[in-house]
């Protein structure tokens, strides 16, 4: 986005444009205040690393997710224990902050690779991120500190019965957009 095109717009309609621009994009896309973005980097700098479980048909995947700047970045476990650090990524989530400070909001883009995931998966992934990394839920927070800082006693399916648990409530000002049409 040209960030001098929008200055003299408040901040509803940026998030409009924001929204309309990316409609029609194979991306999920969307806004959030500083104060949650800050939340989010915060608590990915405390735990860089993480698992979350994508349902699937046939049970569920495990998505490893790495903070990295203003970037996270998804790349399906199994990929990653092959590849390593070059696993293919799954999802790339980059947030936008050049306006927090004059308009008070970061924007968010997350292109997915659509041969790994649908654009539901995406949003659903971003979902699951935001309730473990912006919402202050203690038996999360223990899963994350259990994760990053006593590996031996993760369990996965811990993940997956905290998963059982959610509402499917929207946690952000987020949007999935559908696939363009060939």
């Amino acid at each position: 986005m040209k960030i001098d095109l929008i200055q003299d717009k408040n901040k509803e309609e940026i998030i409009e444009i924001w929204r309309e621009y990316h409609k029609q994009k194979d991306c999920i896309s969307g806004t959030m205040s500083p104060e949650q973005y800050d939340k989010i980097f915060d608590r990915g700098a405390k735990f860089p690393t993480f698992l979350i479980p994508l349902p699937r048909s046939n049970g569920y995947e495990f998505i490893m997710c790495q903070f990295h700047g203003s970037e996270i970045h998804m790349t399906p476990l199994l990929w990653y224990q092959v590849h390593k650090e070059n696993a293919p990524e799954c999802l790339t989530i980059v947030h936008y902050t050049e306006l927090r400070d004059s308009k008070n909001l970061v924007l968010m883009r997350g292109e997915f690779d659509a041969n790994s995931i649908n654009v539901q998966e995406a949003q659903c992934l971003l979902n699951e991120l935001q309730l473990y990394y912006s919402m202050d839920d203690p038996q999360r927070l223990k899963l994350l500190e259990t994760f990053t800082h006593k590996p031996d006693e993760f369990k996965h399916m811990d993940l997956i019965a905290q998963l059982e648990t959610i509402s499917l409530e929207p946690v952000a000002n987020t949007s999935a957009k559908s696939m363009k049409s060939s």
